[in-house]
């Protein structure tokens, strides 16, 4: 591979393979980099949720306790 390589401009090296390499397998890696952001955000949305609870839970055994005092 280095053999083929070699004998070839700088330009080719590294701007016409790298396009190359964009092209065919550029709806691949936007199917995966979008996956992965989606993944992301489904976590993100998780863990917003899971804190929310927790914090809706606590304040109102607190505020039960608190009642119960009485």
């Amino acid at each position: 591979m280095r053999e083929i390589f070699a004998g070839l401009p700088w330009w080719v090296k590294w701007v016409a393979v790298p396009i190359i390499a964009l092209v065919v397998f550029g709806g691949v890696i936007a199917t995966v980099v979008g996956f992965v952001i989606g993944l992301l955000f489904k976590a993100l949305v998780f863990v917003a949720l899971v804190g929310g609870l927790i914090y809706i839970v606590r304040k109102f055994m607190s505020s039960s306790s608190s009642r119960s005092d009485w």
